[in-house]
C-alpha cells in the first residue's frame, strides 16, 4: 500500500524526489506546488462529469464512471511518469504523488504506479491541506531586512547581488513578474496566479525558516495584479529599512536605460493609467515628450512623481523615522552598493 505523509514529511521529501499533481490540467494550471508535474488522472471534464454522479447518485457510480476514464489511460500515465523521470535523470525509485484532498485520485494513481514497481508516497490531506499551510506561513512572525530607496535605485539587482553574497533574499519582483509601478509588467511575463505566487513565496519562506532575517524589497503591498498577503505585509512595515540614498542623476540615467528600450506605445498605456493620480498636465506633458521621443525628460517628471509617492508611503509606517537607516551613495552600482548595505547592518 502506498504509505501517506503528513505535509511537512512530503515537503522534505519533495527536496529530492519528483512531485506528481494527479488533479485535472485546469487545477494544475491556476496553481500548484512550485516544482510539481502535472500527471492528471482525469480531464476537466472528466473531472466535472465524476463529480457531478458523486454528488447526484453517490460514490460507487463515481467511482465507476472514473475507472471507464482511467481505465484505458493506465499505460500513458505510466509511460508520462517514465519520461518526466529521464528528463529529470532520476535514478532513485521514490516518488510523491497528490490530489485536491488527498482521496480517490491520488490514490487510483499510486496504486497503480505501485503496481508497476515504484516507491510511492501520497499526500496526505491532499494539496488543500498544502494551501492551509501555505496561508500559515503568512501568519509567522518572521525578521525582514527591508531594502528601501527612491525609484531607479537598482533595489532589484542590489538584492540579486546580497544573494549571489550568500544572503538570505526573496525577490518579490520576481515572483510576481512585475517591477512594482505602472511600468513595472512592460516586457515581463504574464503574472502568475494569485494563488501561485502565494505557493512560491510560502516555500521561500519556508526555505528560509532558520534564518535570522530574511533581506526583502520595500514594495507597495499590490504588485501589479498581485497582492502582498495582508498579515505578511504588515509584518515587513514593522520591519527596519535599509534605505538607498543615491543621486537624483544617477537614478535617472539608470531609469531611462531600462525604459528607453521599450516599446513608446506600452509606456504611454502607462501614463495614461496613473493621471488620475499624476495630473492632467504633467500626463500631457510627459505624453507629448514620448511622442517627440525624449525619453529622459519624460522620466524626470514621472520620477519626481514616484518620488514623492514613495517618500509619502515611508512616513506612512508607525514610528517610520527610527526604522530607516539612510545609506549614502554615489551612484547606482549594485555591487559596490551590496557591499555598502553589509557594513550598515
Amino acid at each position: 500500500m502506498p504509505k501517506r505523509l503528513p505535509l511537512i514529511d512530503f515537503l522534505q521529501e519533495a527536496e529530492t524526489a519528483p512531485v506528481f499533481d494527479v488533479r485535472s490540467p485546469g487545477e494544475y494550471n491556476h496553481a500548484h506546488i512550485p516544482g510539481a508535474h502535472s500527471l492528471p488522472l482525469f480531464t476537466d471534464e472528466q473531472r466535472a462529469e465524476v463529480g457531478t454522479i458523486y454528488k447526484q447518485q453517490g460514490k460507487q457510480k463515481a467511482i465507476k464512471v472514473g475507472l471507464t476514464h482511467f481505465g484505458p489511460m493506465m499505460k500513458s500515465h505510466i509511460e508520462q511518469v517514465e519520461k518526466i523521470l529521464k528528463q529529470l535523470n532520476y535514478k532513485d525509485n521514490k516518488i510523491l504523488v497528490h490530489c485536491w484532498r488527498g482521496g480517490m485520485r491520488s490514490g487510483g494513481m499510486a496504486w497503480l504506479l505501485e503496481l508497476y514497481g515504484y516507491e510511492v508516497f501520497v499526500l496526505a490531506g491532499g494539496y488543500k491541506s498544502y494551501r492551509n499551510w501555505v496561508l500559515e506561513q503568512f501568519q509567522l512572525p518572521f525578521q525582514f531586512r527591508v531594502l528601501g530607496g527612491y525609484t531607479g535605485s537598482a533595489k532589484t539587482e542590489t538584492l540579486q547581488e546580497l544573494l549571489r553574497l550568500g544572503e538570505p533574499v526573496i525577490d518579490l519582483e520576481k515572483l510576481a513578474n512585475h517591477k512594482g509601478s505602472a511600468f513595472g509588467g512592460i516586457g515581463q511575463p504574464i503574472q502568475p496566479t494569485q494563488e501561485y505566487f502565494e505557493n512560491q513565496l510560502a516555500q521561500q519562506l519556508y526555505q528560509y525558516q532558520q534564518k535570522h532575517f530574511i533581506w526583502i524589497e520595500d514594495e507597495s503591498q499590490r504588485i501589479g495584479n498581485i497582492n502582498i498577503p495582508h498579515a505578511l505585509w504588515n509584518t515587513i512595515r514593522k520591519q527596519s529599512v535599509y534605505f538607498l540614498t543615491i543621486p537624483f542623476l544617477e537614478r535617472l540615467s539608470f531609469i531611462v536605460k531600462q525604459y528607453g528600450i521599450q516599446d513608446v506605445q506600452a509606456l504611454k498605456d502607462a501614463v495614461e493609467r496613473i493621471q488620475k493620480r499624476f495630473g492632467p498636465n504633467e500626463t500631457k506633458i510627459t505624453l507629448g515628450l514620448l511622442d517627440q521621443g525624449d525619453i529622459a525628460a519624460a522620466f524626470e517628471i514621472l520620477l519626481r512623481y514616484y518620488d514623492k509617492k514613495y517618500h509619502q508611503s515611508l512616513k506612512n509606517r508607525e514610528n517610520w523615522d527610527s526604522l530607516v537607516t539612510k545609506i549614502e551613495l554615489n551612484s547606482v552600482d549594485p555591487v559596490f552598493n551590496a557591499n555598502r548595505i553589509l557594513v550598515h547592518q
